[in-house]
């Protein structure tokens, strides 16, 4: 499978939106042939969903000038508008407007997907109102897509930021290498990941996160897939990685690491000794594709399978 195919896999990935590109200086979206869809949103990034579905929230023309201009698909054109509040400001009789963590595996990939890309952009808005070299006020331009310093000797322009992180599954021969952090839920255990530093490449930071967090030393590494991460603006970049070391020697951030092969892997999650990471991870995908180059079925078919098996206690 290409990576292409793997990326498109992962949620909040494979949008199929035109995204304007070079149009977004001259676009005019009362000249747009087609319907106006916007999602109503806040400004923590959280977007409103219907009362009596796990749908998006749409509205048929902009009503706040906090605007951001998505794109167009199908001869729809999306944006988000939001509101300078907070979801813990609304009264309880106002529609939901849910964490995206808790809701994304609810919503349809298309509808996700928009979730996601909104949710990062009104994020960026919210925390660049000002600017990074002068101090002085910053203004939206190109339909959402740059802000401009409003100080006559400055003039700076911002552009959305992206954080990109590595995800790395490594294995030694046929054993996977998970773990968990003390402030995440009980028993959930995921593969590594950290941010990439300035000057060094996505291989470099494989290597340097990997020993930095369990003190292994991994030999070779390969491009798995990737994935938006709008918390609030991450660019997930997952890896597979080998080694041949398996001491571990982890540093504060991991309570605890553990490897695992692959029927390991199966008798913890069916038996409730560990959670694997969150389906709308790339996380997940990471763990689930390293089964599934090693064994004949899923992961979920074997812990399936496994649950599914007499009690002979």
């Amino acid at each position: 499978m290409s990576a292409l195919k793997r990326s498109n896999r992962n949620p909040f990935s494979g949008l199929p939106l035109e995204r304007f590109g070079e149009q977004r200086e001259q676009f005019d979206p009362n000249r747009f042939d087609g319907e106006l869809r916007c999602l109503h949103g806040l400004s923590d990034g959280r977007v409103r969903i219907q009362h009596d579905s796990p749908k998006l929230y749409w509205r048929s023309r902009a009503e706040t000038s906090q605007r951001v201009l998505l794109g167009h698909h199908a001869g729809i054109l999306y944006a988000v508008e939001w509101e300078s509040l907070s979801a813990d400001s609304l009264p309880p009789t106002q529609p939901p407007f849910p964490d995206l963590r808790a809701h994304a595996q609810m919503l349809d990939p298309f509808e996700a997907g928009l979730a996601a890309y909104a949710r990062a952009m009104v994020i960026w808005h919210q925390r660049h109102r000002y600017c990074g070299v002068c101090g002085s006020a910053t203004e939206s331009k190109a339909h959402g897509h740059r802000r401009r310093c409003v100080a006559d000797t400055c003039g700076t322009e911002h552009f959305p930021r992206i954080d990109p992180a590595i995800i790395v599954a490594v294995s030694c021969g046929e054993r996977l290498l998970l773990a968990r952090q003390a402030n995440w839920p009980e028993k959930r255990y995921s593969v590594l990941a950290g941010f990439v530093e300035p000057g060094e490449s996505l291989e470099d930071c494989v290597r340097r996160e990997v020993f930095e967090e369990s003190g292994i030393n991994v030999r070779d590494c390969d491009y798995h897939s990737s994935q938006p991460w709008p918390f609030p603006s991450g660019l997930m970049l997952g890896f597979t990685a080998h080694t041949d070391d398996e001491t571990l020697r982890l540093d504060e951030e991991l309570e605890h690491a553990l490897w695992l092969n692959p029927e390991q892997l199966v008798a913890a999650i069916a038996d409730g000794e560990l959670r694997p990471p969150s389906g709308f991870s790339i996380s997940r995908r990471l763990v689930e594709d390293w089964y599934g180059e090693r064994r004949a079925t899923t992961l979920s078919a074997a812990v399936a399978a496994h649950k599914a098996r007499p009690n002979t206690a």
